[in-house]
């Protein structure tokens, strides 16, 4: 069930409607999952007036969709563009247009602004390329109350954590995400999520959850988050749903049948998941145990370099190593320190430096920060997990323009990918599944009224693309490639790309989460 729209049939309307926008003779496909269909659709001001076969008074712009797909604009649920969206040179997401996302959800992984009010005032006075809904971070507002200490959050900062998130609701965000392998987030207990969840649930909020392992602890760390929904009594979601590391390869199908059994017990679980076998974060938060990070990096340095607590550093790195070919899978993705070094993977940067991966990695680690791309997941397992109806497609990559970094592809192609390569090409499920997953199925996660679908009353996110050139492009080689094929999209009915040229329109709004209303 789509929420806040009350969804009409596609077919024939018995009046003729006024529109300023008609897209002519699309292959509809409307979010729902439902049967592809030919027809209309006509736009009027921000919204959708008209699905299906129907007359037109009036002259609108006629915009021919004949052989084209005609889909609600993709819902990116897990997007990291909270600085990107506030900056000159990326605020218009192209990255994200170019695949038809018309929509973010930034806030993830337990990272962003807390003080929504002033993040929201920031992107609208400046105008967003895409639609930015938000997610209160767990681990950044532990970190203004708590600081980067491991040890739990007293009472008083609990109640002050409490407050901060009161707020944040009221300010409009969506719910509350962690990131349970950075610090501070990793310090969290159980206990102490609980409290804050329970705050965003009274409000109607979710809870969006990095994993606390997605490796061979991925169980465990399901049944925590099992937990936290039950007792606080709020919607659950696993943030890019993985197993990593090749001891973990399958784990992600017992995963999927625990959350199976919990969502039949009438508990509301739900994930989303990006479609490449590799994943990218820090390299510090890859190799370094979130113990020894606690504090300042100050405090940090002193443990690295001290005699007893950087040998046990070390011996966790390269524990980590043994199990990335001692290096292979882990490639520089960023690291301005040495620039030359980007792309490369440890061990062969190890040996034209002429020193081990573990001590390249304390190196780094002393000097600055790298971000990295891992390789750790299994082809299969990634075919497994987008085929399930309750995960959604995400990116987990941010707005992008072309640089001399190389990040992971999944800034520019992750929607693409998906429905283009997987869908379309593999046929690993329906071109209508791929794009209830792009859609219609993260509106619904996260409760979102009137986008994600094609029906009358909608807001008019659409996007129209060429199914025989809709392809991404990024590789992890050359990531810095606009994805093709989409020759036409709308913004709260603003035309962003015409003709597959970006016009330069900045349409994008701040959705903002209303609160529940009170019982009469």
């Amino acid at each position: 069930m789509i929420v806040g729209l009350l969804l009409h049939p596609i077919g024939r309307a018995d009046e003729p409607v006024a529109a300023d926008i008609l897209l002519k003779n699309g292959i509809l496909i409307d979010g729902t999952g439902a049967a592809r269909r030919t027809g209309d659709v006509a736009i009027r001001g921000d919204r959708i007036v008209a699905v299906g076969k129907f007359q037109v008074t009036g002259t609108p712009q006629l915009v021919d969709c004949t052989g084209l797909i005609v889909a609600p604009g993709f819902i990116d649920l897990h997007n990291h563009s909270d600085e990107q969206i506030l900056k000159p040179d990326t605020r218009s997401n192209l990255s994200s247009l170019s695949q038809g996302c018309t929509t973010v959800v930034t806030g993830n992984c337990g990272a962003g602004p807390v003080n929504a009010a002033a993040y929201f005032e920031a992107i609208e006075s400046h105008g967003a390329g895409t639609n930015v809904a938000h997610l209160l971070p767990q681990g950044t507002l532990r970190q203004e109350v708590v600081g980067l200490a491991n040890r739990p959050a007293t009472e008083d900062e609990l109640e002050k954590m409490r407050a901060l998130t009161r707020q944040a609701m009221q300010d409009g965000v969506w719910g509350m995400s962690t990131g349970l392998i950075y610090v501070p987030g990793s310090y969290s207990n159980t206990d102490e999520l609980v409290e804050i969840a329970k705050v965003v649930g009274e409000q109607g909020g979710i809870y969006a959850r990095h994993m606390r392992d997605e490796g061979v602890e991925l169980l465990a760390a399901v049944n925590e988050l099992l937990e936290i929904g039950r007792r606080a009594e709020l919607p659950v979601h696993v943030s890019h749903i993985k197993s990593n590391g090749q001891d973990a390869w399958g784990l992600i199908r017992q995963a999927a049948q625990m959350i199976e059994t919990a969502r039949k017990s009438g508990q509301r679980v739900t994930a989303d998941q990006y479609p490449y076998i590799a994943s990218s974060t820090s390299l510090l938060a890859t190799v370094i145990p979130a113990a020894a990070r606690a504090d300042s990096r100050e405090e940090f340095l002193k443990r690295l370099n001290s005699k007893e607590q950087g040998a046990s550093i070390r011996a966790h790195i390269e524990s980590v190593l043994a199990k990335k070919e001692n290096g292979v899978l882990i490639r520089i993705a960023r690291y301005e320190d040495r620039p030359d070094w980007v792309g490369r993977n440890l061990l062969e940067i190890a040996e034209e430096e002429g020193i081990t991966p573990v001590e390249l990695c304390v190196q780094i680690a002393q000097t600055g920060h790298a971000q990295v791309v891992n390789f750790g997941m299994s082809e299969d397992d990634v075919r497994f997990a987008m085929q399930i109806p309750w995960v959604a497609t995400a990116s987990d990559g941010r707005a992008a323009i072309p640089g001399s970094d190389r990040p992971h592809p999944r800034y520019y192609g992750t929607f693409a990918r998906k429905i283009g390569f997987y869908a379309l090409e593999e046929k690993v499920l329906t071109l209508e599944q791929a794009i209830r997953s792009c859609s219609g199925l993260p509106a619904e996660i996260l409760g979102l009224p009137g986008r994600g679908v094609l029906a009358p009353d909608a807001f008019a996110d659409v996007v129209v693309f060429d199914p025989t050139t809709y392809r991404d492009t990024a590789t992890f080689d050359d990531p810095h490639r606009y994805a093709t094929g989409v020759r036409h999209l709308f913004v709260n009915g603003k035309c962003v790309i015409s003709q597959g040229y970006p016009t330069g329109a900045l349409a994008g709004r701040v959705l903002r989460h209303e609160l529940p209303k009170e019982a009469p």
